[in-house]
């Protein structure tokens, strides 16, 4: 639609307005952001509407509740490490090596979104929703099961006797090790890094 607005005519409000989508990614941000920080514990409708300097009923324009903005960054994890977990077990590597490189891959994401992190763990999810840290316990569901493909892979090449059984038993240890890491790397205030010393770790693990 042709702007009808005189030349010259000062635009203040149409020059901050942004397209629903954009604005939702933003709110998004910014809470993922707010998370990471010092004090980040617990964040309200009000801090975050501080934040992006909208009021909170801008914010409910866009999301119904607070729990609703916490989905979408769930949505944001599913969708980021399952791609992930998809390319890595469409290479032509082993079983044990392709199970290392999807806990890998949690540690590097985890590490480039701190704020993303205390959703995994459940620190962000306390007091919330308990539909959130369902979901996230789904998450890793999902995770071991994608762990537990690989290994039974692996255990069947090392002729085991009883592979499924094998692959169940160490899958469930790796996820273990791996919420152990992001929870260690949330509770530290984001200094102790996941990928500390992992190839060692995964060594003595696979």
């Amino acid at each position: 639609m042709p702007d009808s607005t005189p030349p010259g005519a000062a635009q203040p409000a149409k020059a901050k307005r942004q397209p629903p989508g954009q604005r939702r990614v933003q709110i998004l941000q910014t809470l993922a952001a707010l998370l990471q920080q010092p004090g980040g514990d617990r964040i309200t409708t009000a801090a975050l509407a501080k934040e992006l300097q909208v009021s909170e009923a801008a914010l409910y324009r866009h999301f119904a509740s607070k729990a609703q903005m916490f989905e979408g960054l769930i949505d944001f994890i599913e969708q980021s490490v399952f791609a992930l977990i998809g390319q890595i077990q469409a290479q032509s590597t082993d079983g044990a090596q392709r199970a290392g490189q999807i806990v890998s891959m949690l540690m590097k994401f985890a590490e480039k979104n701190p704020g993303m992190t205390r959703v995994m763990v459940g620190d962000a999810l306390l007091l919330e929703h308990e539909r959130l840290q369902e979901r996230m316990n789904q998450f890793f569901d999902k995770v071991e099961a994608a762990l537990k493909q690989c290994l039974r892979e692996a255990a069947s090449m090392d002729a085991s006797a009883t592979p499924t059984v094998d692959a169940q038993l160490r899958a469930a240890v790796l996820v273990a090790f791996a919420r152990g890491r992001l929870q260690r790397f949330a509770r530290s205030r984001f200094k102790r890094l996941p990928g500390e010393q992992l190839e060692a770790c995964l060594a003595l693990l696979l």
